[in-house]
């Protein structure tokens, strides 16, 4: 027979944490590029890769990033107070799913 009263507490718990795991990663990236770290990657050079981002399209998006951070009306503690808010919200995302996998582990508590 199936505990179905247990089975819907237990989507809704996955249902919420995965709202939460989503949005801290969300203000983590928002924060991230308040603070004018915008996350950028230069284009990996692979053999036989697919290069979607060429390195002069990198090139003229790491100067458009430098320019918006260089126009950002925030003070420089203000930046950096959104700088530890990003990293604080990405250690809070790893904690959640940390502590998923701590719950879906039996041998990790007992």
């Amino acid at each position: 027979m199936i505990d179905w009263i247990a089975f819907v507490a237990v989507a809704v718990a996955a249902l919420a944490s995965a709202c939460v795991v989503v949005s801290l990663y969300a203000l983590g990236l928002r924060m991230l590029s308040t603070a004018g770290k915008a996350p950028h990657v230069t284009p990996a050079e692979f053999t036989d890769a697919i290069t979607i981002v060429t390195p002069t399209e990198a090139a003229a998006e790491a100067k458009r990033i430098k320019k918006a951070a260089a126009r950002s009306p925030l003070t420089p503690l203000q930046k950096r107070l959104a700088l530890v808010v990003a990293y604080t919200c990405f250690v809070l995302c790893a904690l959640v799913v940390l502590f998923g996998i701590y719950l879906i582990i039996p041998a990790l508590h007992g």
